[in-house]
This record gives structure tokens, sequence and C-alpha cells, in this order.
């Protein structure tokens, strides 16, 4: 992979890019008014793109880039705010001071959400396999200003670590965090889920296995929770109790830890 800046990049921008090349031992190459496109087909390999407010990503055979923004979560949080109801909230019986695994994290809009919801006692750490993307979302959490002081403070806290879930949760002692969260690419695509397209060059989709759950549910102090697809099999296959919600595309699959 290699790293290049904007294409309008001053002197800061470029030490940036050069830094994240050292980081993720990427190669770093001057911009030199290529085209993303030309740099892709002349490098043949992906590309990590700094900008002044955002870095992206773009996969070699895929046309969109991945990058970091907070939308879907500032949505749900103005409308936490409001007094409405979370559905991901509710299933994870979110509190104040709640402790929270995301052994999926993504983009972080689900942890963004806990993270604002539990507040500055809660502690919400998130798992991702992919490097990049562990990279991306870190750096993005913590520059990232959407205008509601609460909400910048609570990206802030989120902690995020590179790993494989399965070997993280084996670490992990006994009752570690109050709930562990699963949200694993949907074995069945939702065709309206368009801004999901650019994740699923990078998600990894090794499947959830009864081993995988048992190790959360020795980890987890209240409850595991999963939310897959409305047709999915898996919330029966690893003994979820399914919490249905008429006309949504996806469900919350709960198992109560009862210590």
């Amino acid at each position: 992979m290699i790293v290049t800046t904007s294409g309008r990049a001053d002197q800061y921008i470029i030490h940036m890019a050069q830094e994240i090349a050292h980081d993720l031992n990427m190669k770093y190459v001057k911009r030199n008014k290529q085209s993303v496109q030309e740099l892709k087909h002349n490098y043949q390999d992906d590309l990590f793109v700094v900008g002044k407010n955002r870095i992206e990503y773009h996969l070699l055979f895929q046309e969109s880039p991945l990058f970091f923004h907070p939308n879907s979560a500032m949505f749900r949080v103005k409308r936490l705010m409001k007094g409405d109801e979370d559905p991901f909230c509710s299933a994870c019986n979110l509190k104040k001071g709640t402790t929270l695994l995301d052994c999926t994290l993504g983009l972080g809009s689900d942890s963004i959400v806990a993270s604002f919801f539990t507040g500055s006692q809660g502690v919400i750490k998130g798992i991702e396999a992919n490097e990049v993307l562990a990279y991306i979302v870190r750096k993005g959490l913590k520059q990232w200003e959407t205008g509601v002081l609460e909400l910048d403070y609570a990206m802030k806290r989120i902690e995020v670590v590179h790993n494989d879930h399965f070997t993280f949760l084996q670490m992990c002692s006994d009752n570690t965090y109050d709930v562990v969260y699963f949200d694993p690419m949907f074995e069945e695509a939702i065709e309206s889920s368009e801004g999901l397209n650019p994740l699923r060059g990078v998600a990894s989709y090794n499947p959830l296995s009864i081993e995988i759950i048992s190790e959360a549910k020795r980890v987890a102090k209240k409850r595991v929770v999963l939310k897959d697809h409305w047709k999915s099999e898996r919330f029966e296959q690893l003994g979820f109790e399914v919490f249905k919600r008429k006309s949504a595309k996806f469900h919350y699959g709960v198992i109560e830890i009862s210590n």
C-alpha cells in the first residue's frame, strides 16, 4: 500500500502523510498532480490519501473511498438528546457508567453512541481486525469536531484496538465488561445500505462461532448482544433471544448472563 497527500497539500499535511507511512510501514509517494486513479493504475496498489480534514482509503478495485465520518452516530445522538430511544442502547441495556466491548468496531457508529450514552464514567473499547481501518477510525475519533462538545468528548473516550476479537476475548479476564457486542457483516446484504459499500472491501468476514460466543459470555458481566439481518439464522444457532422490530431490516439478539 502507498500513502500520498490530497491535491493541494502544505508541509504539515506532507509531514503527516510521511508519519502515517512510517506508522503503518507503507511507502510514501509525492502526489505530483496525479489523480487517484492514475496513482492506483501506476502502482497497482491500494492508496492512502491524507488531507487536512480526513484520511481516505482507496482500494485498488473499488470506486468509492473509505473514510471516517460520525454521520449516522450524530443523527442518533441528536435523537437521544431529544429524549428518543435508540434500539441499540435498549438492546445493550446501556446506563451511565456501563462498560462495553464492541468486538466489530468498523467505522465506530455504535461505539460513539454508546460512549455518549454511558457518559464519562462509561468505558467503551472497540476491536477492529483490519489494521488500516483501525488506524483511520482511531485518528478520526480523536480529531473530528462535530460542533457538539459532549459528543466530541464521547468520541475521544473510545479506545480502539487492532486485533481479532476472538484472540482479544481469550486474553480478557472473566466478567471484564458489562456488555460484549457483535455487529458482523450481514450474511445477506441490505440493498439500501449504500453507505456501507466501501466498508465491505476491508471488513472481516470470519464467521461467528459457538467458541467465540462462549468466550464472550465468559467476559461479559450482564449480556452479550448480536445485531444481525432479520433473516439471519445465527440468532438461533448461537443461542440468542431475538428482539424483533416491526418492519426493521435487522434485529438484536441478547444472551443474558446470570452470575
